[in-house]
């Protein structure tokens, strides 16, 4: 069993307020976060982190949220920082900070580009300022443009624009004008997933009116994506398009099953040591993960998922990338031989939601992506 790559993920649990659709562990700031006290958590988290990495390169870090751009550029320094005097980071190691339009006013571009972040991810969602209300966004369109250039002249020569489709009163030629939007601002990747009404949500106990029916959300989810390719974008994972070159590499980790360091409030790891997966996790409110760290309390223990856990989770993953897996991913990644995988994959072949290759390369089928969570749910353990 090869030790994969490994990432760092740190959680930054703000927002201005909660969007109506989040299932995140985000809390609305209510004014003011205590920022300056949470990154001092974060760094004290990071010490237990930097036993468990062992001395080994940290290839990638994201900064995800809540709404992480809330932090002023010198605390998001003073974490970078942080972070590089306890960890290995590998040389040109991709460093992703989560940015909300209308919230970059913390501190400019050009602040967090010199705090050492490289790859900024906007939450766009829409350019439709009717449907961002809709939404509960408190930015509008003319903010994703101005946030775009703002760090595109920054330096920043590499960053994400995610855009929802399938929401309410949307249409696909509406759907389209977004995608046409935001490659016109010449965003090199574009994260593009259908609006999904999570439980614990405010959408799903209330769902909004005029959410498209599955045949509609469909026709939308492909008009979308002629339009992304026509534009000179790869789809590389289900909700993910790239140009050349711009591949998020921290989510392609995840995808793969390799490992990542996670701190923060909430945040879940997952690590292999001598031969062995473990997952963990952090205290979900963030009173209590800052009171956790400054008490020196141990974190939650670990615990070693079942063999039947392992293909679940791998394959939860996996099966997301458009361009399939080798087999001998999945047995360096979980340390389980080709033939588990084969067994627990019959009933899906058999369907014909997956097929795999003479060569040990396997991918969902056309039928397998339409319908993915029923796909990944054929390896969910029996209970």
């Amino acid at each position: 069993m090869k030790v994969p790559p490994l990432s760092l993920y740190v959680h930054l649990p703000w927002c201005v307020q909660k969007c109506p659709y989040c299932d995140f562990n985000s809390h609305s700031a209510k004014g003011h976060a205590p920022t300056d006290r949470y990154v001092d958590a974060l760094l004290a988290d990071l010490d237990h982190e930097a036993l468990r990495a062992g001395g080994r390169e940290i290839e990638t870090v994201f900064l995800g949220g809540g709404t992480p751009s809330l932090f002023a550029p010198p605390e998001i320094c003073r974490l970078i920082e942080g972070i590089d005097a306890r960890l290995r980071l590998a040389p040109g190691a991709e460093i992703t900070m989560e940015a909300n339009p209308g919230t970059v006013e913390c501190g400019s571009p050009a602040g967090y580009r010199a705090a050492g972040i490289n790859r900024v991810s906007i939450g766009a969602q829409s350019f439709d300022d009717n449907l961002l209300q809709r939404l509960g966004r408190i930015h509008s369109s003319e903010d994703i443009r101005s946030s775009v250039d703002g760090f595109v002249a920054a330096g920043f020569d590499t960053l994400n624009l995610d855009l929802m489709h399938g929401l309410p009163g949307q249409t696909a030629a509406m759907a389209v004008a977004d995608v046409r939007a935001a490659t016109e601002l010449g965003a090199p990747h574009i994260s593009w997933y259908q609006l999904t009404l999570e439980p614990n949500t405010v959408f799903h106990s209330r769902p909004p009116v005029g959410l498209p029916d599955e045949e509609a959300a469909w026709s939308i989810q492909e008009a979308g994506a002629m339009a992304l390719a026509e534009a000179g974008f790869e789809q590389y994972e289900v909700s993910a398009w790239a140009r050349p070159g711009h591949r998020c590499r921290h989510n392609l980790n995840y995808w793969q099953f390799g490992d990542y360091l996670a701190v923060g409030a909430g945040a879940h790891g997952k690590i292999t040591t001598d031969g062995q997966v473990e997952r963990y996790r952090k205290p979900a409110n963030p009173a209590q993960y800052m009171q956790t760290m400054e008490s020196g309390e141990e974190p939650l223990p670990a615990d070693v998922p079942t063999d039947r856990e392992l293909v679940f989770e791998f394959m939860l993953n996996a099966l997301r990338l458009v361009g399939g897996f080798r087999e001998t991913l999945f047995e360096e990644r979980t340390g389980l031989a080709a033939g588990v995988l084969r067994e627990s994959a019959a009933d899906a072949l058999e369907k014909g939601l997956i097929q795999r290759s003479p060569e040990g390369l396997w991918r969902p089928t056309s039928l397998g992506v339409r319908f993915l969570n029923d796909l990944q749910a054929e390896f969910l353990p029996a209970a």
